[in-house]
This record gives C-alpha cells, sequence and structure tokens, in this order.
C-alpha cells in the first residue's frame, strides 16, 4: 500500500518562499508520476506542478509558471514543491499525488491513484 505523506505547509506573507515535502513509502517511487494540486473550500482540485519519473518532464499551469518548481529524489522516495513569491490567492490545501501513469504527465485529479492527506498553505496579503 503506497503512503504518501505532505509537509511544509505554514503561514507566510506574500513574496515569500515555502518548500513543500511529499515523502512515499509502500512502493516503487522511481515509477511514479507525482503531481502536486491544491484546493480551496468550493472549487475543485487543480494540478500546480507534474513531474516525471525520471525528471525529464515538467508542468505547471500559467498560474504558477515561473514561481514553483516540482523536483523529486527517487533515492529518498521524496518528491518537493518549491513556492516562491508567493501570492494570497495561492492560500490552498496543498496534495501530492502519485501514479503508475507511463505516458506524460496526467492533469486531473481522478488519474492519480495515490494521494497524502494534505498540508494548508496561507498567504496573507
Amino acid at each position: 500500500q503506497v503512503q504518501l505523506v505532505e509537509s511544509g505547509g505554514g503561514l507566510v506573507q506574500a513574496g515569500d518562499s515555502l518548500t513543500l515535502s511529499c515523502a512515499a513509502s509502500g512502493g516503487t517511487f522511481g515509477r511514479f508520476v507525482m503531481g502536486w494540486f491544491r484546493q480551496t473550500p468550493g472549487k475543485e482540485r487543480e494540478i500546480v506542478a507534474g513531474i516525471t519519473w525520471s525528471s525529464s518532464r515538467t508542468y505547471y499551469p500559467d498560474s504558477v509558471k515561473g514561481r514553483f518548481t516540482i523536483s523529486r529524489d527517487n533515492a529518498k522516495n521524496t518528491a518537493y514543491l518549491q513556492m516562491n513569491s508567493l501570492k494570497p490567492e495561492d492560500t490552498a490545501v496543498y496534495y501530492c499525488a502519485a501514479d503508475s501513469y507511463d505516458n506524460g504527465i496526467p492533469m486531473n485529479d481522478h488519474e492519480y491513484q495515490y494521494w497524502g492527506q494534505g498540508t494548508q498553505v496561507t498567504v496573507s496579503s
């Protein structure tokens, strides 16, 4: 059973940086595509970053491109989301997700099989 545990969330001010971590256990992390999603009350979960198992490809929506960076360390079974120049609109619960999908980076949350419990990120203005 694959388990994902996020950490690193918190309260920061606009313009600050924050790094989220996602530690995986119970599966072959090096074969998973990883995604970071976020969700605010009343809204659907949206992807903010994705990375293939080999780190050869990454994906970012326009809303975070140039500010967020996803990376992974397969030796440590951990994925990261570096968030710079944070804005109040980045406030959300952030989730990491994993799947054995082998054809790129899925964009939709229903395409990921494994999920973490989420970590709150709050950006004050």
